[in-house]
């Protein structure tokens, strides 16, 4: 009964409120990673641009001109079989969007096609 008079102490532990806060901030860096990840990793909108791009990207790549990180040293054969296809492809897209593009759309697609024509012959006398 003579604590009765005596004031309780308190004990904060410090250590656990600190821990806590940091568990706390290292939590919101990686939700923010994680956001910033899913913003960089969104594709573009599809459009007529991003197809012929594609295709036009396999044709370079087929034809040996684009390179992967683990083929840039490499000595590497075209596969012509796989370019004339994907060349074979813009020309039937542009075939058959005949007077339906824009006028920039019509034009990127030509200007792509005679880059590939004339890279397919060059790489297929050599």
């Amino acid at each position: 009964m003579a604590e009765e008079g005596k004031e309780k102490k308190l004990i904060i532990d410090e250590d656990w409120k600190t821990q806590a806060q940091k568990e706390k901030e290292t939590l919101k860096e990686e939700v923010d990673k994680a956001a910033t990840d899913k913003q960089q990793r969104q594709l573009p909108q599809a459009d007529f641009a991003g197809l012929v791009s594609m295709l036009a990207t396999q044709a370079f790549y087929a034809l040996g001109l684009i390179r992967t990180e683990d083929s840039k040293d490499k000595e590497v054969e075209p596969d012509f079989e796989m370019a004339r296809y994907n060349i074979d492809l813009l020309a039937m897209l542009e075939a058959k969007c005949k007077g339906n593009l824009e006028t920039d759309e019509a034009a990127m697609l030509e200007a792509t096609l005679s880059q590939l024509r004339m890279a397919f012959v060059q790489l297929s006398k050599q």
